[in-house]
């Protein structure tokens, strides 16, 4: 059986506080994208794991679809599986390509094995494996908040906007993003969910804010460069994306997107 995990982008993030438990309380908009992975399962004597694509670095026991299955096996005995993965979202990038796969894994399991697990308990199971992996069990657009594991549904439809994503060559640890962050306070800043349903896609440039830009941005000022070419270029909209380090434009469809220099082109 085969499925294919997508990514994910950050619109807006704020850090609002960090937990007793070490977290940090964000607020975002999580908005799925068609840029894909792709996830079988075959019947097997026992359990195998090999990848193809972007090469996986680690570990093979620390991969999220190998916990997810394991999660799974803890609670209805499944029998082993070989596992392929094909790795074409890029990592450590912040567009959830692993948190998607994770996701993905247990989603299969339940299909491949008729579990008939709810959709309330893979969240459970997702949440397990990581803040952003319950996200991608319903895989649509939603309002984040706590720690990345509160949902609420949003409307919002970027249909008719193309996206260009530039995936600069630099790997950005989630402890490089958060070093040095002083969490705002909710009272003290705009609102993500504000900003996204009270104000026009035009208007988010000045309002919709990334936290985490300006440490990395100080850091790396060629993503900042990525980010005022696209504007220079006509983009209604960019950032980027989650902890970094892809930048992406969102364009309507009155540019030359010829003219446009990213990595990927995607029609949303």
């Amino acid at each position: 059986m085969l499925t294919f995990p997508n990514a994910k982008i950050n619109l807006g993030l704020n850090i609002t506080a960090k937990r007793a438990d070490g977290y940090h309380d964000i607020e975002s908009c999580f908005y799925p994208i068609p840029m894909k992975d792709a996830l079988e399962i075959i019947s097997s004597k026992k359990l195998n794991f090999s990848s193809t694509g972007i090469p996986i670095p680690g570990n093979t026991e620390d991969n999220l679809v190998i916990k997810a299955y394991h999660l799974i096996k803890a609670d209805f005995d499944i029998p082993a599986v070989e596992i392929i993965l094909h790795k074409n979202i890029p990592m450590g990038a912040g567009m959830g390509g692993g948190s998607a796969d994770g996701a993905f894994m247990l989603t299969l399991l339940n299909d491949y094995f008729k579990l008939n697990i709810s959709k309330e308990k893979l969240e459970e199971y997702a949440l397990k494996l990581g803040s952003d992996c319950p996200f991608f069990i319903e895989n649509k657009p939603k309002l984040v908040s706590g720690r990345g594991e509160i949902f609420e549904d949003s409307k919002l439809d970027l249909s008719g906007y193309y996206l260009a994503l530039v995936f600069p060559a630099i790997h950005i640890s989630t402890a490089e993003a958060y070093n040095g962050i002083i969490p705002l306070k909710a009272e003290t800043s705009v609102s993500v969910k504000e900003t996204i349903e009270n104000h026009p896609i035009e208007e988010w440039k000045m309002i919709l804010k990334n936290d985490f830009e300006k440490g990395i941005f100080r850091k790396h000022p060629e993503l900042q460069a990525i980010k005022n070419n696209f504007y220079d270029d006509g983009a209604v909209y960019a950032s980027m994306t989650g902890s970094g380090s892809t930048i992406f434009g969102l364009f309507d469809k009155s540019i030359d997107l010829n003219k446009i220099q990213a990595d990927e082109l995607i029609e949303l």
